[in-house]
């Protein structure tokens, strides 16, 4: 299976605001060939060459509802704080634990289907634990995280509840960030 901007449903599409249904492990081929192109689309979201033939853009991470697929999978590529990469694979993501402390994108997020930007600040648990099956350890994890990668994996796992990043924005005030709130 190969993922290109063509997969990718934009906002209005009626997928992208139901639930996810919880996807059943161990994993069925297809649902492996599915996590498995995510995880390569947003790999190779990252290269510009690849971006450009393709018509893509740049991304660090999918959930299966953006490719019309209403399960609970997501895939993430970015880098940690020492510059490392760090990529999950993961089905039936589950935030089981997390900070009182909030952060936010300085320049606020954005999303493969968002055509046009929805600008303001969203607000996310600095620091979180999920649980979930990570198909490339193959095993049930806790995977903890803060900064940037639990801001970028609570955005994904919105995906999985039919939320966008734009619906945490303040309509009055898109920029209002509490003054306790982390920016990033």
């Amino acid at each position: 299976m190969f993922i290109d901007s063509k997969n990718i449903l934009l906002d209005s599409d009626p997928v992208l605001r139901k639930k996810a249904i919880n996807v059943s492990v161990p994993l069925s081929d297809e649902d492996k060939k599915i996590l498995q192109a995510m995880l390569e689309y947003v790999r190779n979201s990252q290269d510009e060459k690849f971006c450009e033939e393709h018509n893509v853009r740049p991304s660090v991470g999918i959930a299966a509802p953006q490719i019309g697929v209403s399960k609970k999978m997501l895939a993430i590529s970015i880098k940690n704080e020492g510059n490392q990469p760090l990529e999950f694979a993961l089905v039936n993501p589950k935030i089981i634990t997390n900070s009182t402390k909030k952060a936010c994108l300085e320049n606020g997020e954005s999303c493969l289907s968002v055509a046009t930007d929805v600008e303001g600040v969203v607000l996310r648990y600095y620091r979180i634990t999920v649980r979930a099956y990570n198909l490339l350890t193959d095993q049930i994890e806790e995977i903890k995280l803060k900064g940037y990668p639990a801001i970028v994996m609570q955005h994904e796992i919105d995906h999985l509840k039919g939320i966008l990043y734009y619906d945490h924005i303040n309509e009055i005030d898109p920029w209002h960030k509490p003054e306790d709130a982390i920016s990033i």
